[in-house]
């Protein structure tokens, strides 16, 4: 069965070694990457009480943080596509999870439970695919004010994938952020 991505999402023009990332992962397999995150997180400390309790669903962490090591592991279920990326920080591992689904367009649900959801377009541009929410809810439909960006690319100089996500908000400006490179392979399960 195609990705959510594929069946969202045209795209056409997508650098080859992206599609193993956005394309289709077989039954019995998964998609596993490892890299090191440039930065993550905010260095507005304001925010962080409100990111700890987002942490603590799987969402995002109260943290500014440079060279992060990572893991990703990405994994097929009905149609959807389940990612947790769990983030290497020196005081201990942070899971962030979220669920893709082509339900109504490009939707990402996030947390452990689910509790919220971003709703993405995109679109190909120079062999890279970039993102953006047009709109984000919690799971009760309480819209929630912000936007993220998304940008994944291949780099041929570190022959290895860069991400780069930003998510803002109005009068706010940044509240959050993390870009770095990783390699990907699909592998069996």
């Amino acid at each position: 069965m195609p990705s959510p991505y594929e069946r969202a999402l045209d795209l056409e023009g997508l650098h080859p070694r992206l599609r193993a990332y956005f394309g289709e992962i077989p039954a019995g397999s998964v998609g596993h990457g490892v890299g090191v995150f440039d930065v993550v997180g905010t260095p507005k400390r304001w925010l962080w009480p409100v990111l700890w309790l987002l942490g603590r669903q799987g969402v995002v962490f109260a943290a500014w943080a440079r060279d992060v090591p990572f893991t990703i592991t990405n994994t097929p279920a009905d149609g959807a596509l389940g990612g947790t990326r769990t983030f290497h920080f020196v005081r201990g591992d942070c899971s962030m999870v979220d669920l893709i689904t082509a339900t109504d367009g490009l939707v990402d649900e996030l947390g452990t439970r689910r509790q919220y959801r971003a709703t993405l377009v995109g679109e190909v541009v120079d062999g890279a695919l970039r993102m953006h929410s047009t709109g984000m809810r919690t799971r009760r439909g309480i819209p929630l004010p912000g936007r993220v960006d998304l940008t994944e690319r291949w780099d041929d100089a570190s022959a290895s994938q860069h991400v780069s996500v930003l998510i803002s908000a109005p009068i706010l400006g940044r509240i959050y952020e993390y870009s770095g490179y990783f390699t990907y392979e699909v592998v069996d399960d």
